[in-house]
């Protein structure tokens, strides 16, 4: 009886023990699929937090290919995958430094004064008023595109002056025709420029008495006397002196006569005769 009892003892003891083992192995698996899963409702926050931080992934800068997020190198090529905000920042500096530079530039040049001339300034304003009131003027003669009598002309280093003028009613043997009357017009022109100049007194003047166009008169030229003809070669640094002329109406209030030689681009530049 007693060897019967101690045996079911023993049975109990070893169903118990079984039951045991086998709650722990449910319990090691119940636990472990907890913290692999990241959809539990029962997972620990601290561990979603780990687990998502070491399963979140970013694209390699290089390779294109998927890495951890955290990774500085990727593992596949062997390449950073930081250092664009670095070029970002010194594109940016270069970019201020060249458009300091380059704005520079951009401003006329100024008369600096030293402290004594600063000093002085107070004394000598009506003196810089002139000035000013010259310069004004300077810059309106260079503008002019009509010139007069004793007035010079120049572009391209090349100076055109209109001398003088005279009429002539002709001689005995050279006359103009009825109601009409000679105009000799004296030129002098200085070039200045590096290479030398052709003038021609049919190409390089053209004339308007009263917007009239007017032709180039050999008889008017041989009234000339001991003048000189505006035909021929000026070399640099060297001057012509001579005349042009035409018939024009006894009657005319106005001649125009534009220098249109190569030397200048436009006709822009004329001479105006008021009588």
């Amino acid at each position: 009886m007693l060897t019967k009892g101690l045996a079911f003892c023993s049975a109990k003891q070893g169903v118990k023990s079984s039951a045991h083992q086998r709650a722990r192995i449910l319990l090691r698996k119940t636990r472990s699929k907890i913290l692999c899963s990241p959809k539990g409702s029962h997972f620990a926050p601290q561990n979603k937090e780990d687990y998502e931080m070491e399963n979140e992934t970013k694209l390699c800068k290089h390779c294109k290919s998927e890495i951890p997020k955290g990774a500085k190198v990727c593992p596949n090529c062997r390449k950073k995958q930081g250092g664009i905000g670095k070029w970002i920042v010194i594109v940016v500096v270069v970019v201020i430094i060249i458009a300091a530079m380059s704005g520079g530039g951009a401003d006329k040049t100024k008369k600096v004064e030293n402290a004594s001339t600063q000093n002085n300034t107070d004394n000598k304003a009506d003196v810089v008023n002139d000035t000013t009131e010259d310069t004004s003027v300077k810059q309106e003669d260079s503008e002019k595109d009509i010139f007069g009598i004793g007035e010079t002309a120049e572009m391209n280093d090349v100076q055109v002056t209109m001398v003088n003028y005279t009429q002539s009613s002709g001689s005995e043997y050279n006359k103009p025709a009825d109601g009409n009357e000679f105009v000799l017009v004296e030129f002098e022109i200085a070039n200045n420029s590096d290479s030398e100049i052709n003038i021609s007194s049919m190409a390089s003047f053209e004339a308007y008495a009263d917007d009239y166009a007017l032709n180039y008169s050999v008889s008017a030229l041989l009234e000339k006397n001991d003048q000189n003809q505006l035909d021929g070669t000026i070399a640099a640094g060297k001057k012509m002196n001579g005349v042009i002329g035409y018939e024009v109406p006894a009657d005319w209030k106005t001649i125009e006569i534009h220098f249109k030689d190569n030397v200048w681009s436009s006709n822009k530049f004329k001479f105006e005769i008021t009588k």
